[in-house]
């Protein structure tokens, strides 16, 4: 294969839900903590996460949301980040990546972001006139070496992974508790299927493995089975 082999690795409620709420001030790592039967066992979304690949796909929207535009400089550690993103990381949320990540690879549209202003060894930019999912995901193997890929990103974001073919694998960690919301982000959002004959479209999936964690928790591990 010319692309990383990838995994969609997300924690939800039952009813498939990524955030507790519509808004920014909505999250599941800041909103679980507080809610009794459900805090109990989040740490073992943390402790699966650890044991994931060591390149993770993420968006800018999503880092935005969790405010790395404002958190201090981390320490640098083993695992490479990938980040699409267009206008929400700013020059300090780049240099973040920088300093956290072993090699940071942005996949932009936008020739003016800020990373173009920030030198570092291990920043990567691909730029690209509108984008290109496939392209990319070759560009990671091949100038990069990223052969493994753990995808944590927004409903929307995860969707044309999707509906390109783009997703390998599904590794979800279930939370015992329903949220609800029509306009709550999911594991699987954008447009919806409109006529039966988009259904190839669907991603049907092989159990692979169905696990019961500690405190009502699941680990649910699928393949995406390929079409044709």
């Amino acid at each position: 294969m010319d692309r990383p082999v990838t995994t969609l690795y997300m924690v939800m409620s039952l009813d498939g839900k990524i955030s507790t709420g519509d808004t920014d001030e909505m999250d599941i790592d800041a909103d679980f903590p507080l809610v009794p039967g459900v805090r109990e066992g989040l740490h073992q979304y943390y402790e699966i996460e650890q044991t994931t690949d060591l390149w993770s796909l993420n968006s800018g929207r999503v880092q935005e949301k969790m405010g790395v535009n404002r958190k201090p400089l981390p320490e640098k550690g083993p695992v490479s980040f990938v980040l699409i993103d267009n206008k929400h990381l700013d020059a300090h949320g780049v240099a973040w990546f920088c300093a956290r990540a072993d090699q940071f690879v942005l996949v932009t549209v936008n020739p003016h972001h800020p990373a173009f202003g920030i030198r570092a060894d291990n920043l990567h930019v691909i730029l690209q006139k509108q984008l290109d999912l496939p392209a990319a995901l070759r560009q990671l193997k091949a100038d990069y070496g990223c052969e493994r890929l753990t995808v944590q990103s927004g409903g929307t974001l995860n969707a044309l992974f999707l509906r390109q073919e783009l997703i390998d694998y599904v590794d979800v960690i279930v939370a015992p508790v329903l949220i609800g919301g029509g306009s709550t982000p999911t594991l699987i959002d954008g447009e919806a299927l409109h006529r039966k004959e988009e259904l190839s479209a669907l991603g049907v999936l092989k159990l692979l493995e169905c696990r019961t964690l500690e405190d009502s928790w699941l680990r649910l591990r699928y393949e995406v089975l390929k079409k044709g």
